[in-house]
């Protein structure tokens, strides 16, 4: 990308400069009330940052909206503003929902933004490896463990947001059996949901996503990329910090829906032996007045209506707009 490799320290006089005038002074005091800019230039100034890494990680299991745009923008050009980089990121850890279609689709619109991926374009699974070698160094060190319940009775035992989750009666097995059954499962010797691998965190946690969340499930299905070798493939929980600390990000930039899951984020990069520490912050998503902004549903009008190419007339982001947006 244009202007990357300039001295992240050199960018900070032109933050303090008044934001040019485009459209009145509302546009410009929005843009220079960012408050992720804001933090991102304090951690520049203070040194805590040497290099500003940031990354957009869509799923592959549908093709994207006008609110993703916003996300585009946002960690593409805060990334270029202070010299740094921007990854593009396919997080294609579930095969079952995730189509070469929809990747091709992704790479489309952000090139249709403006933007590119001259670092390289990065996948998950490109890390299914390491992230595997993780499992295993938290089912050793006793921080995993294997569930045999099934998905209901574990959706029971987490409790409710005002009652404590109940330990698995499969909690205390013994590393050496966790690690066994752990191995059998990426042999593919079980079926579909038969045994999960949970993190061993607090069932009374008041955070529902540290009662020992799922973080690798069995699933017997031919991935786009790695084909038949994985039986088993992480949680999106469990793969997305520590994509972030392999790529050496930064400032991980996430929607609000994700701030309840910092402390799990957190909790695996302290627990696991990972090459850096990134941070994670939260913006709002981006919300439009009689506009679907749901991946889901609009792959489902896809599918039963539509037709690819009236959800791409949906998805012409305004990258001006989502500038003058910023973080709020």
């Amino acid at each position: 990308m244009h202007g990357f490799g300039v001295n992240p320290r050199d960018k900070l006089q032109a933050l303090r400069r008044k934001v040019p005038q485009r459209n009145g002074a509302r546009e410009a005091d929005a843009s220079a009330s960012n408050f992720i800019r804001s933090i991102i230039a304090s951690d520049v100034e203070a040194g805590r940052t040497r290099i500003v890494v940031t990354r957009f990680p869509p799923e592959p299991n549908g093709y994207l909206h006008l609110g993703h745009a916003k996300s585009i923008v946002l960690n593409y050009e805060l990334a270029k503003e202070f010299g740094g980089r921007c990854n593009l990121r396919l997080d294609d850890t579930n095969p079952a929902k995730e189509r070469m279609e929809y990747i091709d689709a992704i790479k489309r619109d952000v090139q249709w933004l403006g933007f590119d991926w001259a670092q390289g374009l990065r996948f998950a699974s490109d890390y299914f490896e390491q992230l595997h070698a993780w499992a295993c160094h938290l089912v050793h060190i006793g921080k995993a463990y294997v569930d045999d319940q099934s998905v209901h009775d574990i959706r029971e035992g987490k409790g409710t947001l005002t009652s404590p989750g109940r330990n698995s009666p499969f909690r205390d097995r013994s590393v050496e059996e966790n690690a066994e059954l752990f191995a059998r499962m990426r042999a593919g010797e079980f079926r579909n949901g038969e045994r999960v691998l949970r993190a061993k965190i607090d069932m009374a946690s008041a955070n529902i996503n540290l009662r020992d969340p799922v973080i690798y499930r069995i699933l017997n299905a031919s991935h786009p990329r790695t084909g038949a070798v994985w039986h088993i493939y992480p949680s999106y929980d469990f793969a997305h910090g520590q994509c972030d600390a392999i790529e050496g990000l930064s400032h991980s930039l996430c929607t609000l829906e994700f701030e309840d899951h910092r402390p799990l984020y957190d909790w695996f990069l302290d627990n696991l032996p990972v090459p850096s520490r990134p941070r994670q912050y939260e913006f709002a998503r981006l919300g439009i007045t009689y506009t679907v902004l749901s991946k889901r549903a609009l792959t489902e009008l896809d599918e039963r209506f539509l037709g690819s190419n009236h959800i791409r007339l949906h998805r012409r982001a305004c990258r001006t707009m989502c500038e003058r947006r910023g973080s709020d």
